[in-house]
């Protein structure tokens, strides 16, 4: 299987990187032991509708339908190899609530996962399914999170946030996959949740010596990132209103917010009815199904593709697990309502 290898550190920006390049190496070593790479097309009728050379990297096609599963490996293996084999608890909305379950199962660890109430049915399945206890409780994100860590204190589990270096190690392996492959790009869109996929889009670029521009991107109705990166300090919002549920955070992280607002040239704020319009785009030019923080990228490109007319450009499709009623709803070209 693929492996990742850095020899060297060519860009100005990493005095303060979050890891080095053997560390990048253990967590490829990690990652490619449970997972191959996923692909990465440059889909000739997305460009047509682009006017750009719009590759789409398919974290859609991981173990869990999503980038996440590649930082919750990295973190659970080497919590094992720590000795740390107590439970662990976390909050989420699905993605990251699938990954640490996924892998903790591997090392032999329990967990428990904490989500919002109303949370994805499909994705409450796939968490339990993966042997997680499933705890609902709170009205967004951000309070279940509260309860989470609650929780640990109480049972005497280990509280897993949605970022941290370890997580990130994981997930900076898709976007050396896509910067292999693909070469150089000019732009390179990424959604921002709590920040563990951008973060790690940016360490890849500047490991590789890359100038691609990386921008951020961000849904209307959950803006706390971009409030936060016009302002240059995190700022919190009262909610976090959007179907990409991906994104639905209101409350910033503080270390991954001085990498994005360090290493990210820009951010875009999308409508929820440009993100559903952005996962009808991706099924009807690449047949793939795209999540609402999956199809943001799309989405954005969209908006700039005035801007970007001719260039190289990456979209990451940070993943595909919707519940099928939205995708419905979707596909007949209606915005799910939140």
């Amino acid at each position: 299987m693929s492996r990742v290898k850095v020899d060297r550190f060519p860009g100005k920006r990493l005095t303060d990187a979050m890891y080095t390049a053997d560390e990048l190496e253990q967590a490829s070593r990690i990652v490619y032991a449970a997972m191959p790479p996923t692909p990465q097309f440059a889909w000739p009728l997305l460009g047509e509708a682009t006017g750009c050379e719009a590759w789409v990297k398919h974290e859609n096609h991981t173990p869990t339908g999503a980038f996440k599963v590649r930082g919750g490996l990295v973190h659970m293996k080497m919590r094992k190899d720590r000795g740390e084999t107590g439970g662990v608890i976390t909050a989420t909305r699905g993605n990251h609530g699938q990954s640490i379950p996924f892998a903790a199962a591997r090392v032999g660890i329990s967990s428990t996962v904490v989500c919002p109430i109303g949370n994805s049915p499909e994705k409450n399945a796939a968490m339990r399914a993966l042997g997680a206890e499933l705890i609902e409780t709170g009205h967004d994100f951000d309070a279940a999170r509260e309860t989470a860590m609650e929780l640990a204190k109480e049972r005497g589990l280990t509280f897993i946030p949605s970022f941290g270096k370890e997580l990130v190690m994981g997930v900076t392996t898709y976007a050396h996959e896509l910067f292999r492959a693909a070469g150089e790009l000019d732009a390179v869109y990424v959604p921002i949740g709590m920040g563990s996929g951008i973060v790690g889009t940016i360490t890849a670029r500047d490991m590789l010596g890359l100038k691609t521009k990386v921008v951020g991107v961000v849904a209307e109705g959950a803006n706390a990132v971009a409030l936060s990166f016009a302002a240059g300090k995190p700022i919190s919002t009262n909610s976090a209103s959007t179907f990409a549920d991906g994104m639905a955070v209101r409350v910033v992280n503080p270390d991954a917010f001085a990498h994005i607002h360090k290493g990210m040239d820009r951010i875009i704020t999308v409508s929820d009815d440009e993100i559903a319009g952005a996962v009808r785009l991706y099924f009807r030019c690449c047949h793939t199904v795209a999540e609402g923080a999956g199809a943001a990228p799309l989405a954005a490109l969209m908006q700039e593709r005035d801007r970007m007319k001719g260039k190289r450009v990456g979209v990451i499709l940070s993943g595909g697990n919707i519940d099928m009623p939205k995708f419905a709803e979707v596909l007949e070209g209606r915005t799910p309502a939140t």
